[in-house]
């Protein structure tokens, strides 16, 4: 029989066949696509024609169906709805698909065809977009340690199929670690907790089959009952556990293979010249230098570290004033965070939860998008890899643009986190390829399904990655949607969050799950005025995280990353009620592979960018001004990473922002 990834899909705009394929299909289906690609880069790099930019560039931009299809199928499921088979596949998958990409880039008479057509780029006639694909082509060669030779090139390779095992080592420990620790209650614990906290709670237990309700590591129900549960013993037990992801010893622990890591990767970056792994990463991005970094992170760290001291104040007082002495502890901060914001914003989450339905908030990211961008959104009747998935079709003007899949509840066969990634990229060369985007998130499953605000604001964030991806409008699938330098690439994510805080889009799709009705106008005036409450805390849980991963990839790699981790946190005075984001065996970011290593200041990056970007909506006709709309569009989200990050800024806005507007957006400057 036919493998079902192998051949073209004859499917609705050729998603994949999700209900033939069957784990048993991926291993023997990759290999044949391993095979045909080796063919496709051997005709390429043995070719005799004198090297083109049509015969080497473009025909490496030519994309391999077999194993794009392969990879992309298996990659979803792996990450969405794993299983112990496809972990081992994961396992087996990952170092072979290394040696593959390793064996690429160390290919000399392939790379000496690039170079030989980076060589003679002054003489060819090739559009603004060619130059581009070129540059980074040749850039990616080098990186990659094309021009090594002897036993550099041998220890390179080494290297790379390495970090590929251990890469997915830490992840599948980390899923471990969340999937197998949970926390039954008894009736009485439920003590505080909300109807929603209570049935996310009795949904877990259901899933985990215990007899009766459960906390579980899933953020979308551990936040909430560190925020409510009046029992302090218990919030204790449940947060060590979810700060302990990755550390428990055993063969889960995640300490050691993040060590092996950052001496990789170091050795990595000293075998390409570079002082260090921050140096080589960064070269790349918009930020360029560890000290660009640096003084980014530092200039938010002050104030938003005062502002956090001065909340730690007013929340000791309010745990003494229940009785209990002694000093304010990371299993606390929410809990009284939350009762402050009850008394000083009259807001209770509980109240405002009703009104958060996912599926209205699914709606409200479709609508500003179609206000915005003229995008419109139809259901999709299609098999996918899991019942809870959903898709639909988005058009404009009648027109195919692409396909949207959502796949928004926690289960245990999940990692943690949200992302968006693209099942297909969009693309015109070889031919129009219309693009398959997904967006995968944790929230709570209940009937109906209720967000907390920052649930609703994950949902906005991932569905910007998402328009990046959709309204993509190049030639090469290689520098389509989100293929942008990392300290950009949040740009657009973190820009379509505020349009959740529009009042006319609340005012519409906020509505209550019971009885309809529109969220009233005296509690919409308390989320907007609370929406930079606790920001001291949240910004230095955040900034702490950067400045770590900066510090793992600036010098030497350190041996014990614990150690290192808290001499970082002690030099930057972390308040210690407060915990890094992301502590280091459960830094998913960093460790799980090089994405955000030494990058993830970048989401503050982008933040510099979007807080000033959505003052451009502002001070034109509003958060739906056309205009604006259009030139967003036009030159940030169509252009994916055909040009320079920070020339299609200043091509949108005028000119490079200053962190001023960061500062205003969180709360944080000068008042």
């Amino acid at each position: 029989m036919t493998n079902p990834l192998l051949p073209h899909w004859d499917t609705p705009f050729q998603i994949a066949p999700f209900g033939d394929i069957s784990d048993e299909d991926f291993a023997p289906a990759l290999d044949q696509a391993l095979i045909a690609h080796n063919a496709q880069i051997a005709a390429i790099a043995g070719s005799t024609e004198p090297p083109t930019f049509a015969n080497v560039i473009e025909a490496l931009e030519n994309p391999c169906r077999e194993l794009d299809q392969v990879l992309s199928v298996f990659f979803s499921v792996a990450g969405a709805d794993s299983n112990p088979k496809r972990e081992a596949l994961q396992r087996e998958f990952s170092p072979k698909l290394a040696a593959h990409s390793s064996a690429i880039t160390a290919n000399k008479a392939l790379f000496a065809r690039i170079a030989a057509v980076w060589d003679a780029r002054e003489t060819l006639d090739l559009t603004g977009e060619q130059q581009r694909v070129l540059m980074l082509t040749h850039r990616g060669f080098v990186r990659g340690g094309a021009a090594l030779t002897g036993a550099d090139d041998t220890r390179m390779q080494a290297i790379k199929g390495r970090l590929a095992t251990l890469g997915t080592s830490f992840t599948q420990n980390l899923l471990a670690d969340e999937r197998d620790w949970f926390m039954p209650l008894a009736e009485k614990d439920l003590q505080g907790l909300p109807d929603f906290a209570v049935d996310a709670a009795r949904a877990a237990g259901v899933e985990k089959g215990a007899d009766g309700p459960v906390v579980t590591l899933s953020r979308s129900i551990i936040t909430p009952f560190l925020q409510f549960s009046k029992r302090r013993d218990l919030r204790e037990v449940a947060f060590n556990a979810w700060v302990a992801r990755g550390a428990n010893g055993g063969e889960t622990d995640n300490r050691e293979i993040a060590a092996e890591i950052l001496a990789l990767r170091h050795e990595r970056a000293q075998l390409l010249g570079y002082d260090s792994f921050a140096d080589y990463k960064l070269e790349t991005e918009m930020a360029k230098t560890p000290d660009a970094v640096r003084s980014l992170l530092m200039e938010v760290w002050a104030p938003a570290k005062s502002r956090a001291e001065a909340d730690a104040e007013v929340l000791t007082q309010m745990m003494q004033a229940d009785g209990i002495n002694g000093d304010l502890q990371p299993w606390d901060w929410r809990y009284y965070a939350e009762k402050r914001r009850k008394v000083e914003h009259d807001l209770d989450e509980a109240e405002l939860k009703p009104y958060l339905q996912l599926d209205r908030m699914i709606e409200a990211s479709f609508a500003c998008a179609t206000r915005l961008f003229g995008l419109q959104f139809a259901p999709l009747d299609v098999d996918l890899y899991h019942p809870d998935c959903r898709a639909w079709e988005v058009t404009r003007d009648g027109k195919h643009v692409a396909v949207f899949i959502g796949d928004y509840f926690a289960r245990g066969s999940k990692r943690s986190g949200a992302w968006c990634s693209a099942m297909r990229g969009q693309a015109k060369f070889p031919q129009v390829q219309a693009p398959v985007v997904i967006n995968v998130c944790n929230f709570a499953k209940a009937e109906p399904a209720l967000l907390s605000w920052d649930d609703a604001r994950t949902l906005f964030h991932e569905f910007g990655h998402a328009l990046h991806q959709m309204l993509s409008n190049v030639s090469y699938e290689s520098i389509s949607g989100t293929s942008v330098a990392r300290d950009f690439v949040e740009l657009p994510s973190q820009l379509y969050e505020h349009w959740l805080e529009v009042p006319e889009v609340l005012a519409e799709f906020a509505t209550h799950a019971d009885t309809g009705a529109a969220m009233p106008q005296e509690l919409l005036n308390k989320v907007l005025g609370a929406a930079n409450f606790d920001m001291g805390f949240q910004t230095v849980e955040y900034v702490a995280s950067a400045l770590v991963d900066l510090a793992f990839h600036e010098g030497a790699a350190p041996t014990d990353v614990m150690a290192k981790q808290d001499e970082v946190l002690s030099e930057i005075g972390l308040p210690p009620a407060i915990t890094m984001r992301h502590a280091s065996p459960h830094f998913a970011h960093v460790f799980a592979g090089d994405g955000y290593s030494s990058g993830y200041y970048s989401y503050m990056w982008s933040e510099v960018m979007d807080a000033d970007a959505f003052a451009a909506f502002e001070e034109a006709g509003g958060a739906f001004d056309a205009e604006r709309a259009k030139a967003l569009e036009d030159t940030i989200l169509s252009t994916g990473g055909s040009q320079d990050p920070g020339e299609l800024y200043v091509a949108f806005r005028g000119r490079l922002p200053g962190v001023e507007a960061l500062l205003k957006g969180r709360g944080l400057g000068a008042s």
